[in-house]
């Protein structure tokens, strides 16, 4: 997508999509955010205007091992060593859910244990792949859900911005659409309640709190009600994943990000008879798989997403 269609599509907020990328590195100051993409940033000096960064990671499906993706450990781990490459490093990450395939316990183990490797604090929500196990997402919670409420929804301040984890699959809908329920909205409006309108906010959830694509499942059905929260806010970012494929919209002063799957890409919304993992060509799936470096600069800019791949 080219940066003045960018622009002009948050002049005129209107919805703007482009098809690629994947987990993101995001740098914040102000609220507002820009990128470079990451293999730049590893290679750059550390003379960055922002206040901080942090890294986006979505569905990495470890335990996946199919012919779209024989060995999803082995693309994760090369997702990690581009975080371990940033010059500067992140202050935490944020996973936006499918950790595992099956919430298997050693599945949970060796994300884990990758992960590990960046020695960089960690923000969960769960996918639906983490919620499969016999307790309904239990296991998730045992580990990643320390202080959480509910289904593993939290938030919490960092460098003056204020980060929400939302839980929409815990209680999916005919279609597998996403979820939020009466009690995670209510908890979410007593969130937001004490915070200024000038308070940057980003929020992050597996699946897209917009319909990307009704058919296919790809949104939260209850989206509208927690966007109806964000409204009053002068500048929210809302990340997610689930669709294995970057989409952008902007909606006045909210923008919208998916990220692309370290594992495994899913088929544009409409161009399959159904979702799924997509087999691409020997040799191209990491030209499909990446990390996306977005920051955040202060200034009435709009934002900025560059997406580089795993290739």
């Amino acid at each position: 997508m080219h940066e003045d269609d960018f622009v002009a599509g948050r002049r005129d907020a209107l919805k703007c999509m482009a098809w690629a990328g994947t987990g993101a590195l995001w740098a914040l100051n102000g609220g507002i955010a820009s990128s470079a993409i990451i293999d730049s940033a590893a290679a750059a000096p550390a003379s960055s205007p922002a206040a901080f960064t942090f890294v986006q990671l979505s569905d990495s499906h470890i335990g996946f091992a199919k012919p779209a993706n024989p060995d999803a450990r082995a693309t994760y781990r090369e997702a990690i060593a581009k975080v371990r490459a940033l010059t500067v490093k992140p202050d935490f990450i944020i996973h936006t859910g499918d950790i595992t395939q099956l919430s298997r316990d050693d599945e949970f183990d060796d994300a884990d244990q990758i992960l590990k490797e960046t020695g960089i604090p960690t923000f969960f929500v769960p996918g639906e792949h983490d919620m499969v196990d016999e307790g309904g997402g239990k296991t998730f919670l045992s580990r990643y859900g320390k202080d959480s409420k509910g289904a593993g929804w939290f938030s919490f301040d960092h460098g003056g911005v204020h980060f929400i984890g939302l839980v929409n699959v815990a209680d999916l809908k005919p279609g597998g659409m996403g979820n939020l329920g009466a009690d995670q909205l209510a908890w979410l409006r007593r969130d937001l309640a004490g915070h200024a309108t000038s308070t940057p906010i980003v929020v992050f959830a597996h699946i897209p709190l917009w319909t990307v694509y009704a058919e296919w499942g790809w949104g939260t059905g209850d989206a509208q009600a927690a966007l109806a929260l964000l409204r009053r806010f002068g500048s929210v970012t809302i990340l997610n994943g689930h669709i294995h494929q970057i989409a952008q919209k902007v909606e006045g002063r909210m923008t919208f990000h998916t990220a692309r799957s370290t594992a495994f890409p899913q088929p544009a919304p409409g161009s399959a008879p159904s979702p799924g993992p997509q087999l691409v060509p020997p040799g191209q799936l990491r030209a499909v798989l990446g990390i996306t470096d977005v920051a955040f600069v202060r200034g009435a800019h709009p934002i900025a997403l560059v997406d580089s791949t795993l290739a």
